[in-house]
């Protein structure tokens, strides 16, 4: 998307300077904006012409049957879907009697701005209604990041060149239509008209509308209210009914004339509060944004993100692409979670209805690693929210006839929301997936009260589902059987490396973190005998490994399987899924994403050089990349391996995953995922950032067309700031106190008096391995 002429490169914005109908829906995502609590998809002003409406609320959802053609003990009863909420952003015009519809008329001039500095989506356009009388629009969107419940509208109509009637109609409406599904089991389940009317209020410039969702009983308020200022001829009446509440003001602009409306709209959901408690909440939201009045919540919008940026920004010299494109994944990943606080982080955030509004592994393995150094606040919440969802996994556990908790592969509420189980139940990874977040959150920040009063739990019930689900073979070596890894073109498979080292490092952090927390392991019920019983389990935990070709096996016996036959498959039988049986998949060696490559990331210090190389080289010419969270992954260890121009190649397909519309898919919503993997592959691949137990480490190293990579990180109370140039990088200690660090293995203490520099030694380049046919990274280096 971002190629077409009218989308422009530029490091702080994303710029499109004509309207184009064909990329409308993917337009709506990319200036989505968010604040993790309310989500409005980047829709036109005025509603139409739209590819898919979308207001959102994080948690909100409906529950519907799973259907099944036979029936299965185990099997999830219901799914859950986002929905679309209340839409408060919609401001219909018309022009002497004529809607403002850009697909009639004349469209003189039309831009859009996502500004990514001040957090706001800019709109300018002009145009010539069919009656021949022009007008000038100017509107500036935000969903405030500082008061949770708040989105808001400034919008202002402009007389041109004759006396014209305006007519600006500001409304609230439930139980929009929305377009059929599109039969890409990616794209979410259309549900329609799943919110009942309970309360409509409408008076002086102020809206609200009440509903409740049919099945999972959740109530949703919405209201606004509006400051308006015009000619003195200016006039406004309100009105509301069962799904549409609505302010109309009427003016006559003289040429030069404006009328400006500033319209401010609150949410809120719950499923226990009554309807009257939840009109006050949404009252009392409405006042407090009042009491800012619009610039001020554009100056604390503002100050947000300086703040924000200050600690997150990623310079890259020597690909304006990249550039921009991460700074719009960083702006997407912070306003997927800032103010998500105790609800989950799905795999497109609040920007769309993709994958059903769902959350996956993708929250700990990906989004929050960006933001344990950009917005550690984020990640304490979003980690609490698992936390109070272990009722759910610990029945989800029992009803596998496990201990401990079953987290589940994909849900909105806490219960497993996968239909089909070998990609769901069986991908027990997201157990570990989740103790990986505890402690790399504990250990960057130092948070020992999160440890205690969530951590603990999180890491022991994990610990003791994978105690149940392995077992210990004659020679006392552990396995772990039956179940899928991070590729989802292997399932039901035994010991997945990705899988046991990742429950192994599990094992032992939650044997550690008892040790450190005797009464939270008291009142767990967790002995000596129970700690011991996990520590043995990890350290006898079975690598599968090949010795013939020396490489490790993805799962026991995955490099016996036949090849896929690559050359000839068809470009267009790209993505596998869509094109072939899962059952031929399985038993192939083709790989939809990174799994082992992922393990030699995650569990690095289980892989010496020589086997990381090797390993990577043995698994490249099979990654198909299917998944949108494959490419960073290569890209870390292609850069780690020495394939330094492939690394970039793969951060740039990571970077442009939605600029570029690279899936195909991003109408349906941002890939927030790859966004993080943008960061991923920047600061874990070119800068080398590795966490151990004595702290950060560094191997920083740039691919050829890069000049300079500067990014900074918050570490425990430290703000650092790594500076790599082609021979050196440089280590700054911007606040906090002193700070060690490791850079290619040499310890380094910086303090505030001065930086750090250290030469970066030369990285052996050897051949790149080759893709699969037709699956070069989508733009070369």
């Amino acid at each position: 998307m971002i190629t077409h002429r009218s989308y422009a490169v530029e490091p702080w914005a994303v710029r499109e300077t004509a309207l184009n109908l064909d990329v409308l829906a993917q337009s709506e995502s990319v200036f989505a904006l968010s604040n993790g609590h309310v989500g409005w998809r980047g829709n036109l002003d005025e509603g139409e012409p739209h590819g898919l409406p979308g207001s959102y609320l994080n948690g909100v959802h409906e529950v519907h049957p799973l259907p099944y053609a036979e029936a299965g003990y185990g099997y999830p009863e219901s799914g859950q879907t986002v929905i679309n909420v209340t839409n408060g952003k919609i401001l219909r015009l018309l022009v002497d009697d004529e809607p403002f519809d850009l697909r009639y008329g004349r469209l003189v001039t039309h831009e859009r701005v996502l500004d990514l500095r001040r957090g706001v989506l800019e709109r300018t356009c002009e145009w010539t209604s069919p009656a021949g009388s022009t007008v000038r629009v100017r509107s500036t969107r935000l969903v405030s990041l500082t008061q949770r419940a708040i989105a808001a509208v400034s919008y202002e109509v402009t007389a041109v060149d004759r006396r014209c009637r305006i007519v600006v109609q500001s409304e609230l409406v439930a139980n929009e239509q929305l377009p059929g599904a599109n039969g890409d089991p990616r794209a979410a389940v259309a549900l329609d008209s799943v919110l009942e009317q309970e309360d409509d209020f409408a008076s002086g410039h102020r809206l609200r509308l009440v509903h409740r969702t049919r099945r999972s009983g959740l109530r949703v308020a919405v209201a606004a209210d509006h400051t308006v200022s015009g000619p003195e001829r200016t006039e406004a009446r309100a009105e509301s009914g069962a799904d549409v509440a609505r302010l109309t003001v009427t003016s006559v602009l003289e040429p030069g004339e404006r009328l400006r409306m500033e319209k401010f709209v609150a949410h809120g959901w719950s499923g226990v509060r009554s309807l009257p408690a939840m009109a006050d909440q949404v009252d009392a939201a409405l006042a407090a944004a009042a009491h800012e009045g619009w610039q001020g919540l554009a100056d604390d919008q503002r100050g947000y993100l300086d703040d924000f940026w200050s600690r997150a920004d990623v310079e890259v010299d020597g690909d304006e692409e990249v550039q921009q494109a991460v700074r719009f994944a960083l702006f997407h990943v912070l306003q997927a979670g800032a103010r998500a606080e105790q609800r989950a982080i799905p795999a497109k955030g609040l920007t769309g209805s993709g994958y059903d509004g769902h959350a996956f592994w993708d929250t700990e393995m990906f989004v929050l690693p960006v933001l344990t150094h950009t917005a550690p606040g984020a990640v304490a919440e979003a980690l609490r929210w698992r936390h109070n969802t272990l009722p759910a996994a610990r029945e989800r556990a029992a009803q596998l006839g496990l201990d401990g908790a079953a987290f589940p592969w994909r849900t909105i509420a806490g219960s497993e929301g996968s239909a089909y189980w070998p990609a769901g139940t069986a991908a027990f990874h997201v157990n570990a997936d989740v103790a990986d977040a505890v402690v790399r959150y504990v250990a960057a920040t130092g948070d020992t009260d999160f440890e205690r009063d969530t951590g603990v739990e999180l890491l022991v019930e994990t610990a003791r589902l994978w105690r149940s689900l392995g077992h210990h073979d004659s020679r006392g070596a552990f396995h772990i059987d039956g179940v899928t890894g991070p590729d989802e073109y292997s399932a039901v498979a035994d010991d997945n490396t990705y899988t046991n080292l990742m429950a192994r490092a599990n094992l032992l952090a939650a044997a550690d973190a008892v040790g450190r927390h005797p009464r939270q392991a008291a009142r767990l019920g967790v002995d000596a005998e129970e700690s011991a019983a996990w520590r043995d389990a990890a350290e006898s935990v079975h690598i599968p490994y090949n010795h013939e070709l020396g490489v490790h096996e993805q799962h026991a016996g995955f490099t016996r399987y036949q090849r896929w036959d690559f050359e000839n498959t068809r470009p267009e039988q790209y993505p596998l899924l869509l094109n072939f049986p899962y059952f031929d998949l399985y038993r192939k060696q083709v790989v939809k994403q990174a799994d082992l490559v992922l393990a030699m990331y995650t569990c690095e210090a289980y892989f010496d050089e020589e086997h990381i190389a090797r390993n990577f080289a043995y698994y490249e010419p099979l990654t198909v990349r299917d998944s949108s969270l494959s490419a960073c992954c290569q890209a870390v260890v292609a850069a780690q391996a020495g394939h330094l121009t492939l690394a970039h190649a793969y951060t740039a397909e990571a970077a442009l995953m939605d600029l570029d519309d690279l899936e195909h898919n991003t109408r349906d919503g941002l890939h927030i995922a790859s966004l993080a993997g943008t960061w991923m592959a920047l600061v874990a691949g070119f800068g080398g950032l590795r966490h151990y137990d004595d702290g950060a480490r560094f191997a920083p190293r740039l691919p050829e067309r890069l000049r300079r990579l500067a990014f900074s990180l918050q570490l425990r109370d430290s703000r650092l700031r790594v500076e790599i140039g082609a021979d050196k990088a440089t280590y700054t200690l911007l606040d906090g106190p002193p700070l060690t660090v490791h850079h290619h293995g040499e310890p380094v203490t910086i303090g505030t008096d001065s930086p750090a520099v250290r030469a970066v030694p030369p990285v052996r380049q050897g051949p790149a391995p080759g893709q699969p046919r037709h699956r070069a990274p989508a733009r070369p280096a």
